[in-house]
This record gives structure tokens, C-alpha cells and sequence, in this order.
């Protein structure tokens, strides 16, 4: 009956291989030829590539879609000439900013390519630390969904009220750390696969450095070139990058324990040079054969992973009215003028650059702009404008420097309970109505407060100018060391 039974799922593998395949034009059956060389190299030959296991992160957008398809390729190709072909690992990480339709859009591309069942490949997701079989019908756990968003808020609190926020630094250091975990999890994998840019890398690791300093671990030296440099830099970190905020009581590990290899294996392949064509020769494949359905901004994938633009635009607006006391329209307009700059600037396509304009333009008007950011906000990370604010003005952090500042352009009324505040802030006895209202306020419980309020001021260290001015051949600089002292 076994036998019978993979005769029947080999002839399934293969009439999905002549599908994939039917979808791939001349260049990308190149390309894919190319690919399996690189493959059998790095394993050291077809006599070792049954036992190569392979990890691709999946996001659920066009391009993660694309490569898994590749990918896909590449190990029934190989299956259907060899005795044995690569293994391969499938993994995302769950977190707040999660749509139904990206995990719609992982669960049809799975479907598709037949990986559901197959023994050669596994199909996982990380909630809270927690390594779990994928299933796109589970939300995020409420622990994830919790720890999730205090730790956006604590990171967004590690910087002083000048610097302009940059409210997904926490995603830099969650996806680093899951890349860390997952490539060690349950005997490890071999190769990690990406088709990111150099300059996408680059703009990875300079987001990941300055989460690092924020939250006050040993930053890497001088990072050269891109993901090559990523594990080493990542072995260097730990298993919990936000040891620095939480007391030991109150740290999750990763689970299920003891199935994480103390020494990881991982190496990078960078198989960008395989993304072959023009992007809109790759929809009759990701539509018609994954099921891919974009949202409407699916040609707008910039560098900044996990940075809604319209989002941004808000904080940004936020930002403006704020701090700067101008209108929160100026922010927005500021927003959108120089990130329309940046991806001319590095040559994008300009229906990606009209495609974003029309985002803003159909959101219809600057009001609209800000009830919809506020309302993805809040049902998606829990967080409301009055904590947002909070958090561009960082009023906890070195002793509370900033509170008065804070109490006077949005709180006013407040000023009178200065004392108490910053008794509440250093742990001591303070009135209950005070508590609350700094809870409420930050959405942040006050013993965290505290722990910002110890901590000395983020001194951020800028990553050394590139050279080239190829932008996806640059060298990646990193900060050299992080200044910053805290008490403890």
C-alpha cells in the first residue's frame, strides 16, 4: 500500500512540476537550472543533497510567493532526476501586523505546490517564541498579540523625543531573532534562501542596528555586504534580544525547549540574481497557478519590511502636529513627498511610484488618512492616538527627562502631579488615580515604566557612509559600539 502510494504522489509531484514549469518562461527555466546548480553545490554534491535542508521565510507577499514557487521548482526538478532531493523548511512569523489575506495568500501558494503532506518539506509558523505546525485558520495568539505589542511600545520608548520615531524598530529585532531560532530549531537547516536586494539587506541590517542600540545589546562591528554577514552577527546576540527591558520573571522561552541546536550550521544563499523577467511577466503565475491576490498595495514593497506606507505617513503626521506644531497634513505631505524621492532616487518603476501616490490620493483626504491608520492601529496592535503620542515624546526613559515636556503640550492638567509621577516612575508609593493614569496613557503597566525610567539615554551610533554608488552593490556599515549607560 505504501508503495502504491508514493507512486501515486510522485505522478502528483510531477504533473505540478510540468504546471510550475508551464508558467516559467525561457529565462526562468534558465535561471531555475541555475538555481539547482547552486543548490547541489552548497550541499556538496547530489550524492549529499537528500540530506540539505533548506529555510524560506514566508511573508505571504508577491515576492516571498514567487521564491517559495522557485524553490518549489527547484526540489521537484532535482526529485524527478535523482534519488533523493533537498528538504525544505517553510516559516513565518505570526505577529500583530498579520493580514487575513497574506496568510490566505500562504495557505492557497502551499495548496498549490502540493507541500501540505509532503514529507520532504515542513511547514511552520512562531507565535510567541513558540514553533508550531503553520495553520492559516489560527490568529495570533493573545500572549503573541500581547507581548507583541509591549514590546513595540518599549522599544518605541528607547529613544529621545527629538528623533523621529520609527515605530517598527521592535519587528527588526522579533525577525532577527526568529531568523536565529527557526535556522536552529529541531537539528537545524543548512542554507537560508532569500531573493532580497542588496539594498533591501542593507536596509535589514541598519534597522536591526538601531533596534539593537535602542534596546541596549552588544551592537556587530563593521557589517560588510548583506545577509553573509547575518548569522554570524545574530550568533553573537543571545536567544532573547529584549533581555534588557524585561526582568528574567517575566521572559518567554523558546519553545518547545530543548529542541533548539546550541550550535547553529546555517549558512546564506542569496539567490536574487535568479529573479529573472519583468515583474509583471511573473502575475499570470503567481495568480492564475498560486492563487496570489495582491492588496492594494501589493506593487509597493519597499525596503521598509514591515512599514505600511499609509501608516508611516500617519505617524509622521502625528509627528508634525506634535512635536513640531505643525499640521498633521504637513507630515503626511513630507511623508509621501520624500519616500516619492527615495524610490526615484533608486529607480523603481514608476507605476510603482504612481501606485503609491494613488494609495494617498484614494484614501481620500488627511481626516480619512488618520481615522483608518487609527483604527488599523488599534485593532491590530492595541494601540490608540493617545499612547502613539505618548511614545513620540518618550517622556519615560533616562529619569524621565522628557515628562515635563510631555505634560505640557498634551496633558496639561497633569502638571500639578509631576511628584507623584516621577515617585510612581522609581517605584515607590504613589496615588492609585496616578497609576492608572499613566497605564492608560502609554499602555505600558507601570513596573515596565520603571524599568525605562532607570535606563540611561539612547545615543545612537550612525552606520558608516557606502561607497559605491550602486546602491544594490554597496558595502553594509554598521555602528562600531554602543554608548549607553544604565542603572540599574
Amino acid at each position: 500500500m505504501s508503495t502504491i502510494h508514493d507512486q501515486a504522489m510522485n505522478y502528483v509531484y510531477q504533473q505540478v512540476l510540468q504546471r510550475l514549469l508551464s508558467f516559467f518562461s525561457r529565462a526562468e527555466r534558465t535561471a531555475l537550472q541555475l538555481l539547482i546548480q547552486r543548490l547541489v553545490v552548497a550541499a556538496g554534491g547530489m550524492d549529499n543533497v537528500g540530506q540539505f535542508k533548506v529555510l524560506v521565510h514566508q511573508s505571504g507577499s508577491r515576492d516571498s510567493c514567487y521564491t517559495l514557487a522557485l524553490l518549489r521548482a527547484a526540489q521537484l526538478t532535482i526529485a524527478s532526476r535523482a534519488p533523493a532531493t533537498f528538504q525544505l523548511r517553510v516559516a513565518t512569523l505570526r505577529w500583530n501586523g498579520d493580514s487575513p489575506g497574506n496568510l490566505q495568500n500562504l495557505h492557497r501558494s502551499f495548496s498549490a505546490l502540493f507541500l501540505y503532506d509532503d514529507p520532504r518539506v515542513e511547514l511552520l509558523m512562531v507565535d510567541n517564541r513558540e514553533v508550531l505546525p503553520f495553520d492559516h485558520r489560527t490568529a495570533v495568539s493573545n500572549d503573541g498579540h500581547e507581548a507583541s505589542r509591549i514590546n513595540l511600545l518599549l522599544v518605541g520608548h528607547c529613544r529621545t523625543w527629538i528623533e523621529t520615531p520609527e515605530l517598527w524598530d521592535d519587528a527588526y529585532l522579533a525577525t532577527a531573532e526568529y531568523y536565529s531560532q527557526i535556522a536552529r530549531w529541531n537539528n537545524g537547516v543548512d542554507a537560508m534562501i532569500s531573493t532580497e536586494t542588496r539594498s533591501s539587506q542593507r536596509h535589514f541590517l541598519e534597522g536591526l542596528n538601531r533596534a539593537m542600540q535602542r534596546v541596549a545589546i552588544a551592537g556587530p562591528g563593521l557589517v560588510q555586504s548583506g545577509f553573509e554577514a547575518l548569522f554570524p552577527l545574530l550568533d553573537g546576540l543571545g536567544d532573547d534580544f529584549y533581555r534588557e527591558l524585561r526582568s528574567d520573571d517575566e521572559r518567554t522561552v523558546w519553545r518547545p525547549e530543548g529542541e533548539f541546536e546550541a550550535c547553529r550550521r546555517t549558512s546564506f544563499i542569496d539567490i536574487n540574481d535568479m529573479m529573472v523577467g519583468k515583474l509583471e511577466d511573473r502575475w499570470p503565475l503567481l495568480g492564475e497557478f498560486l492563487g496570489f491576490e495582491p492588496d492594494d498595495l501589493a506593487l509597493y514593497q519597499g525596503e521598509a519590511l514591515f512599514a505600511d506606507p499609509l501608516i508611516s505617513a500617519h505617524v509622521r503626521g502625528l509627528y508634525a502636529q506634535f512635536i513640531e506644531g505643525r499640521a498633521y497634513q504637513a507630515g503626511v505631505d513630507d511623508y509621501a513627498r520624500n519616500t516619492l524621492a527615495d524610490l526615484r532616487r533608486k529607480q523603481a518603476a514608476e507605476p510603482v511610484c504612481e501606485h503609491l501616490m494613488c494609495s494617498f490620493e484614494n484614501v481620500g483626504g488627511p481626516e480619512q488618512l488618520r481615522i483608518l491608520a487609527d483604527d488599523y492601529l488599534l485593532n491590530g496592535f492595541g494601540l490608540n492616538e493617545t499612547q502613539l503620542v505618548c511614545l513620540l515624546f518618550a517622556p519615560f526613559i533616562d529619569g524621565g527627562k522628557g515628562l515635563e515636556r510631555f505634560l505640557r503640550n498634551c496633558h496639561p492638567g497633569m502638571l500639578v502631579a509631576m511628584p507623584d509621577l516621577h515617585r510612581a516612575m522609581q517605584g515607590l508609593h504613589a496615588p492609585e488615580q496616578v497609576l492608572k493614569w499613566m497605564t492608560e496613557v502609554s499602555g505600558l503597566p507601570v513596573r515596565l515604566i520603571t524599568r525605562l525610567y532607570a535606563m540611561g539615554p539612547v545615543q545612537l551610533c550612525s552606520p558608516t557612509e557606502f561607497a559605491s554608488d550602486d546602491l544594490d552593490a554597496c558595502e553594509v556599515g554598521a555602528v562600531s559600539h554602543v554608548e549607553r549607560s544604565t542603572e540599574r
